[in-house]
């Protein structure tokens, strides 16, 4: 085995760190970005590109790579950065990603390293410099590098939903949902995620408790130990946690949960947009139920219930 894997509850990720150039006043500035590699298939030189009327300009066509075709997308027009004018500046590659179950590529002007930080280095990005060239909406985290730089993790699934290539499905049927008493906890960094599992869970009865990253779940454990102690395996029915989350990811969350004789037998699923094999793998491994990617209704309905039944004494 390589020593040098990334290992299941190591709170790392590894990210392609790829630059995008911006031109103002006459200078050149160089910006920082980063994808964690779970959702990179590959990274190509630009290919022939078909052009679609009537899509918004950061669209720059599709083409066919091995018989599917991919929309592709200019990250720098998406962001509102002008472009240098003279393009032999740039080593232009697209990044092809998969991400819920959606495959898209993106064009970066060079594609330079992979990193692996670990994820209490990253910090949420609650403020984005005006020098940017992007709002921080786009961006999920921030961590600093060498020569005092920053990276900037860019939240590409925002583009999908941009582009309507992806909605969360939350519709089912009420009358189909099993419902359970009990408390449920969601781990999410994205408010937005966030609220549509705590609306799924509590229309299957549970109360559920919030938190944006893996120490804030931590914490919270604690907070319900503290009420129910030795009963708390019979209040804390389900754990749904994200994997990417800034801090502490799902992972190792999940790990220092099973680890802990006070909660292990709590069961946990994952809830990621990561769709890859790889990822569903090492939810498993670190000790989840079941992975599933955000958001279908039906299978998360469905799993939750699984899971749950299989814990009730």
């Amino acid at each position: 085995m390589d020593d040098n894997s990334l290992k299941v509850g190591s709170n790392e990720m590894e990210l392609v760190d790829f630059r995008i150039f911006k031109e103002e006043d006459g200078e050149i500035y160089e910006g920082i970005y980063g994808i964690n590699v779970s959702k990179v298939r590959e990274i190509i030189k630009v290919p022939f590109l078909t052009e679609l009327p009537g899509t918004p300009e950061f669209i720059e066509g599709i083409f066919d790579l091995r018989e599917v075709v991919i929309p592709v997308v200019n990250l720098a027009k998406w962001m509102g950065i002008t472009e240098p004018e003279d393009k032999k500046l740039l080593n232009s590659r697209v990044i092809i990603t998969e991400f819920n179950n959606v495959l898209i590529g993106f064009i970066v002007h060079d594609a330079k390293r992979i990193r692996r930080i670990s994820w209490s280095d990253i910090e949420p990005a609650t403020f984005i410099s005006s020098n940017s060239g992007i709002d921080g909406s786009k961006i999920t985290g921030v961590t600093k590098i060498e020569g005092d730089n920053v990276l900037l993790i860019l939240d590409l699934e925002s583009v999908v939903q941009d582009l309507g290539l992806y909605e969360p499905d939350t519709e089912i049927q009420t009358k189909s949902i099993e419902h359970f008493s009990g408390i449920a906890m969601v781990l999410d960094d994205s408010a937005t995620a966030r609220k549509i599992v705590t609306d799924a869970l509590e229309k299957m009865g549970f109360d559920v408790i919030g938190a944006v990253d893996g120490e804030e779940g931590l914490h919270k454990l604690e907070d319900l130990y503290k009420n129910y102690e030795d009963n708390i395996t019979d209040n804390l029915k389900i754990i749904i946690s994200d994997v990417e989350m800034p801090k502490m990811d799902g992972f190792h969350f999940a790990a220092k949960v099973k680890e802990d004789p006070r909660f292990h037998q709590i069961p946990i699923v994952f809830n990621s947009s990561i769709s890859d094999h790889f990822s569903e793998g090492r939810g498993l491994e670190a000790g989840g139920e079941a992975y599933l990617v955000k958001f279908q209704a039906g299978e998360f309905y469905e799993q939750v219930a699984r899971v749950v039944h299989a814990h009730m004494k």
